[in-house]
């Protein structure tokens, strides 16, 4: 499951420094045939505990971490949805991703230019969804007048299709993304097709500079007025130092945590950039574990066994039998598959079985 988030934002907020970080933590590309091999996408492991303890218990050959595509896009620049700078290739990038990470400066630093010459987070975000707006204005006043004839003819899936573009009308036309409205499934139906790109979830990087002036640790009202701002619109948000973890990304434990210490930084904001990129996206990881390797797989929440096993091989949809399942936990406090068997915890399950968030998969076929 090839599934993408696209870091957006205004030119030297941090985007391609941030892009860099994330691609250090990339996974061999031939784990992943379904990706696409370009030089602005990284597939990034998920930072997943359970995934090592499985490979130890299994003592595995080979470790396979679920993983990620985050797609670098070209800066935005006000009037984008006008055509203005790379607004166009911009626009196009955005619309292939399925979610957004919008970068966000919170830091001053006057050797580092920003294109509005002034720091201010909230003004920043109403920019880029402001042209994210426009361009789903355009494509929804396209739409509708190429089915008006149709309308006007009584046709009832035109009549259903107008009710919900005027209703993403005015939700644009009020500076609000199209996905603030409410829809039923078969209205949903209608939206998925035109592709809005205010439908795309967004999550918000703040990023920050070691040792520089940043917002967050000035009490500046600034970063009151931006948190007050994704409070009230209910928008996930991560804080990251994307030119500290760019510069640590080629370093592993207690030495990482060392050098994290001299430059001044607290957190590792890459790895929950990553962990709530992946929930955003509604993903959840399953694994399967054994001497040749331990490996997660992503899948959607919600997913039953058979479209689970489809991430392994797309002939474990048709050709499913049943699936043995245990708990990750569950299978290492036995000590042994044959403890965990023994013991009753490993569940024999059907088609209609819902996959759940650490679960470890035989699939038979």
């Amino acid at each position: 499951m090839a599934l993408a988030i696209g870091i957006v934002g205004l030119p030297n907020v941090g985007k391609s420094t941030l892009f860099n970080a994330l691609t250090k933590k990339s996974v061999p590309a031939e784990n992943y045939p379904f990706c696409t091999i370009d030089p602005s996408v990284g597939v990034v492991a998920v930072p997943d505990a359970r995934l090592e303890s499985l490979s130890i218990f299994s003592h595995s050959a080979k470790t396979v971490p679920a993983a990620v595509e985050f797609v670098d896009i070209a800066g935005l620049v006000k009037g984008a949805s006008e055509g203005e700078g790379l607004g166009n290739k911009f626009l196009a990038h955005i619309r292939e991703v399925d979610a957004i990470a919008e970068v966000v400066r919170i830091f001053e630093d006057a050797g580092i230019i920003h294109v509005h010459d002034k720091i201010d987070p909230v003004s920043d975000i109403e920019t880029i969804n402001l042209e994210l707006i426009l361009a789903d204005m355009q494509t929804v006043t396209k739409r509708l007048a190429n089915i008006e004839r149709d309308v006007k003819r009584g046709e009832k899936s035109a009549i259903k299709e107008k009710e919900v573009l005027e209703r993403i009308r005015t939700a644009l036309e009020d500076e609000k993304l199209a996905r603030t409205v409410v829809f039923d499934d078969e209205q949903s139906v209608i939206v998925r097709s035109l592709q809005l790109l205010t439908m795309k979830p967004i999550l918000y990087v703040l990023n920050k500079k070691a040792g520089g002036k940043n917002l967050d640790e000035m009490n500046d009202p600034r970063y009151e007025a931006l948190l007050s701002y994704l409070r009230l619109h209910g928008s996930p948000y991560v804080i990251v130092d994307a030119g500290v973890e760019h510069e640590l990304s080629q370093f592993e434990g207690s030495e990482k945590e060392m050098f994290r210490a001299e430059l001044g930084s607290k957190d590792d904001g890459v790895n929950d950039l990553i962990k709530k990129s992946y929930e955003m996206l509604g993903l959840i990881t399953y694994f399967t574990t054994g001497e040749d390797e331990t490996r997660g797989w992503t899948v959607k929440v919600g997913s039953t066994a058979p479209v689970a096993g489809m991430a392994i091989h797309t002939d474990f949809k048709d050709k499913f039998i049943r699936a043995e399942v245990i708990f990750w936990n569950d299978l290492l406090g036995a000590g042994s598959y044959a403890s965990a068997r023994e013991k009753g915890l490993v569940r024999t399950e059907g088609k209609e079985y819902i996959v759940k968030d650490g679960d470890v998969i035989e699939f038979k076929i």
